[in-house]
């Protein structure tokens, strides 16, 4: 079989422009590597089969330079683009630029990502398809005024958040009417740093939910399946740290209502590749959609390896043009899987980034192990990019097994540098949490053990 294309631009760094680099060796497509001045001795420059600078450290003129990245392109000869995750990996006008320029982009039309990273308008399209909200706005607010009488309507707590958010940011909890001013200015004032767009809207927080995603794979044909769910529930500050499927300790038939909302909701809104639609699940078992990621997840491995998929791979396929040439029955996920991030961060300082030059670097190996990492012993962590050093990921035919799995994987796991600190060690606090081990936990659990821990 020949591959879907010839030669694929990589628009990224890291472990995941490493992760996509692999897959297209895999297949036969040549890869090109774009590195900023800081990543110029980074993995992915050294394995690609051609690499482009295209600027200094700073990400705004680097890797969210829309013009570097297409000139490029032009200069490699790429057929395509895959954007990875973060970065411009959700931008609709990456997506037009390609299009227009002769470049494939390895996601969604340019009009789905927009409409899709416009939360309200999101909101409006799944309500639409029959998913079911938490009470909200559906439009952006439009004063304080406008967002003092939808608190009234919907009650508190409540969280304020940004439009064109995404990552966690541009979001603002307001426990009562006095910290509404505050959540709403506040809100406003990251959506307009981190997005360039300053409208937010509202809707009911829920305190100590699951945290429940479901990935999706649509083909231009009409094509969609899902490949199950993956539990994100254990979060600090709305950034993911643990994940794993099966979602534990939910009933079979909430996870079949979400998975089949997940598909209804993709071809509603007229996806193609990967995608993964959010939700939130309340202490009665009641789930509510959040919002879609239109990209490849930072923790798709938990799907690939319960799966057999390999989710790059048919991101490439789709945006060549293939159907997806499997249905739902061929989808049989397997046993238990769990992912820890490994951060370059310091969990008693709040998570505080904790970059420096890694001395030692020795991932953990052994069965149903798997390491995505772009670490070596000599890397200098930038301040300047995110801080996710590696993903631990592991296979175990039940849950128990896979967290005993984790425990001796991350324990084997050697990170040493100077001022380097990682989540390593909360991580595994986290694993030996009974409320974790028994499946009780809800997205407050990691900011409670952090409370904890952290000196006042």
């Amino acid at each position: 079989m020949s591959p879907p294309f010839g030669k694929v631009l990589i628009a990224n760094r890291g472990e995941i422009a490493l992760r996509v680099l692999r897959t297209c060796r895999d297949l036969g497509i040549a890869a090109v590597a774009v590195y900023s001045t800081e990543d110029r001795d980074s993995e992915v420059v050294r394995l690609a089969d051609e690499a482009i600078h295209i600027g200094p450290a700073p990400a705004k003129r680097s890797y969210l330079d829309i013009a570097a990245i297409i000139q490029a392109a032009a200069q490699s000869g790429a057929d395509a683009v895959h954007p990875g995750y973060g970065f411009l990996s959700e931008d609709p006008d990456l997506a037009e630029v390609c299009e227009k320029e002769g470049f494939v982009f390895v996601g969604p039309r340019a009009s789905v990502l927009a409409g899709l990273g416009d939360k309200s308008v999101a909101r409006g399209l799944m309500a639409g398809a029959g998913l079911p909200l938490l009470p909200g706005s559906l439009e952006p607010l439009a004063g304080r005024a406008a967002a003092e009488r939808t608190a009234a309507e919907i009650g508190y707590p409540l969280i304020v958040k940004a439009v064109a958010g995404g990552g966690g940011r541009g979001m603002r909890v307001a426990r009562g009417p006095e910290d509404l001013a505050a959540a709403y200015g506040e809100a406003r004032t990251d959506a307009r740093a981190f997005f360039g767009d300053d409208r937010v809207f509202m809707e009911r927080y829920l305190e100590r939910a699951r945290h429940v995603e479901v990935q999706v794979l649509c083909d231009a044909y009409g094509g969609g399946v899902h490949l199950g769910e993956r539990d994100c529930t254990i979060q600090r500050r709305h950034q993911k740290l643990i994940e794993e499927t099966p979602a534990p300790g939910l009933p079979a038939e909430l996870l079949d209502e979400m998975r089949a909302a997940a598909v209804r909701g993709a071809l509603a809104a007229g996806y193609t590749g990967a995608g993964t639609f959010e939700f939130l699940v309340d202490d009665q078992n009641r789930f509510y959609f959040m919002e879609v990621n239109g990209r490849i997840q930072v923790e798709h491995p938990v799907t690939e390896l319960a799966t057999g998929v390999d989710l790059v791979r048919e991101q490439l396929r789709i945006a060549a043009g293939e159907a997806l040439g499997f249905g739902q029955d061929a989808i049989t996920p397997g046993g238990a899987v769990i992912e820890c991030r490994v951060n370059a961060e310091d969990p008693d300082r709040g998570f505080a980034p904790a970059p420096g030059v890694l001395t030692e670097f020795r991932p953990p190996g052994g069965p149903f192990v798997r390491v995505d990492t772009h670490g070596f012993a000599g890397l200098r962590i930038s301040p300047a990019y995110d801080s996710l050093l590696a993903k631990v990921v592991v296979w175990g035919e039940d849950r128990d097994t896979a967290i005993r799995r984790m425990r001796r994987a991350l324990g084997e796991f050697l990170v040493a540098g100077k001022g380097v600190k990682t989540t390593i060690p909360f991580l595994r606090q986290v694993l030996d949490h009974p409320d974790f081990r028994y499946a009780r936990h809800t997205t407050a659990l990691a900011e409670r053990m952090t409370a904890r821990a952290t000196p006042r």
